[in-house]
């Protein structure tokens, strides 16, 4: 079971999760042609599980998705998804996608989607997207359960290593999102806006490597350019980078991504005791690896943080020395291509905290509210989700109002909602809420304080609107709000 410090640490590292905006973009793009990995046996199950889905509905807005998907494919496999990846988590989301930023903080490869957020507005309640998502959720929770350990283990590595003593840095926040709609095998990085997202696709093989080096990059490059007037002074050996072939174009153009990609690869054979990794990352055109790796060694063997030790680190950087070293490098044609097994998971029956929601839930509407009380704590010890708390919150709230607990119903659905519950467990919370409130009013006016009993009265209008306006709300949470609100009109 977590401890307090692991569940701290979830906290400040932001969120292992999955995004109902990219999971939306995403089934849209499979709607109207990203075939990507498609013919292989290796995507996701829910891959398909939602194409087939999606194919049944009637939804007037495909056409013009596929006009638009057609008008904007790209040369690669992997760029065609990025720029996709790029809107998603550039855009402010359901229900109307609009990217809200300056021309300049948006992602140049998604510059050029903007008009997909009107497409995807019509689409996603054409689509009737939230059930989809809702229903999606064990398979998605089942697969987020994987990574939790490794992420978190890769992070508490990483911090010791640098002696990072917070998760971070102030105003930004690192997050790591799997998509099981996308084609299998991808790890794609993003950093806008103060958020550095990792998003990973289905894969056998858990992508721990690639979270560990996202998360290094996440906390080495302020650090490039806070000190970037030292790094300027030694950019003169970029003009070695300049014949690697093998190196992407992001770290040809920048010394900066340069200095920090050689700073994490030589961290990276430094943990795994691999000083061959140091080499092959020089023969790609990582010109700073091999000192790195031989100056790691110092720092080491002293007390300061990375943070602090970083100027005498790059400062140190001896000009004449590496030249000389960097004149002999034979550069390789090609990157070394990191082999990575991809299968789809296997298919439910359901595990783990999905599992054990269900069976909570089981028990709750058999009215044995002893087993899911318990079922639901356990949830909350023993799994860090954010999604999985949120209904177990939710369970525990209705459990309370069963036992005529008010105030304990009212804190645990006021939780619920601060995780950001499902649409419709967010409709239904508001709802109870509501009711509370009604009931509370009335104890009010029973008991002559006509000024509490009107304040709660307007608190419960209050839910029940917002209960109304959830994208994704079921019709019986909408039915049961708007008949409430009716009852509190009534005179």
């Amino acid at each position: 079971m977590p401890g307090p410090a692991a569940r701290a640490q979830q906290a400040q590292l932001g969120q292992l999760d999955a995004s109902p905006t990219l999971f939306t973009v995403m089934a849209a793009i499979n709607a109207a042609g990203y075939d990507a990995g498609l013919d292989s046996t290796t995507n996701h199950p829910l891959r398909k599980a939602i194409r087939d889905e999606l194919a049944k509905r009637d939804i007037p807005s495909l056409p013009a998705l596929k006009r638009f998907f057609a008008q904007h494919r790209m040369r690669t496999d992997t760029a065609e998804l990025g720029q996709y990846i790029s809107f998603a988590i550039t855009c402010a989301g359901p229900p109307d996608f609009l990217i809200k930023k300056r021309d300049v903080e948006i992602p140049p490869d998604a510059a050029g989607l903007q008009e997909l957020s009107p497409l995807l507005e019509a689409f996603y309640k054409e689509a009737n997207i939230p059930d989809l998502w809702r229903r999606s959720q064990p398979a998605i929770n089942q697969y987020l359960s994987l990574y939790h350990r490794p992420v978190v283990d890769s992070v508490q590595q990483v911090n010791a290593y640098l002696r990072q003593m917070n998760y971070g840095y102030k105003n930004m926040q690192f997050r790591v999102l799997v998509e099981l709609l996308a084609a299998p095998g991808q790890a794609q990085m993003r950093s806008y806006g103060g958020e550095f997202t990792l998003v990973l696709t289905s894969s056998a093989e858990l992508r721990t490597f690639e979270v560990r080096h996202a998360y290094l990059v996440f906390l080495l490059d302020p650090l490039a350019t806070r000190y970037q007037e030292i790094l300027r002074r030694k950019e003169g050996l970029r003009d070695h980078a300049m014949r690697a072939r093998a190196l992407p174009d992001t770290a040809r153009e920048d010394f900066l991504v340069l200095t920090t990609e050689s700073l994490v690869k030589a961290v990276e054979a430094r943990l795994d005791h691999k000083p061959e990794m140091a080499d092959q990352a020089l023969h790609e055109g990582y010109i700073l690896t091999p000192y790195f790796y031989e100056h790691l060694a110092l720092y080491e063997k002293q007390e300061a943080a990375m943070a602090v030790y970083y100027p005498d680190l790059v400062g140190s950087i001896d000009l004449v020395k590496e030249d000389a070293r960097l004149s002999k490098v034979d550069f390789s044609n090609e990157a070394a291509v990191k082999t990575v097994k991809v299968a789809a998971a296997p298919p439910p029956p359901l595990t783990g905290a999905a599992k054990a929601l269900d069976e909570a839930e089981q028990a709750y509407r058999a009215r044995d509210l002893d087993k899911a009380n318990k079922i639901f704590l356990d949830l909350l010890q023993q799994n860090d989700l954010k999604s999985v708390h949120a209904k177990a919150y939710y369970g525990l709230a209705r459990i309370a109002t069963l036992k005529r607990d008010p105030e304990s119903a009212e804190r645990l659905f006021k939780k619920t909602l601060d995780l950001d519950p499902e649409p419709q467990d967010k409709a239904w919370t508001l709802v109870y809420l509501g009711k509370l409130a009604m009931a509370a009013s009335a104890s009010g006016s029973e008991q002559g304080d006509r000024a509490q009993a009107e304040k709660d009265r307007d608190q419960a209008a209050q839910y029940f609107h917002e209960a109304l306006k959830v994208p994704g709300a079921s019709e019986a949470a909408i039915g049961e709000a708007q008949k409430s609100l009716q009852a509190i009109s009534k005179p």
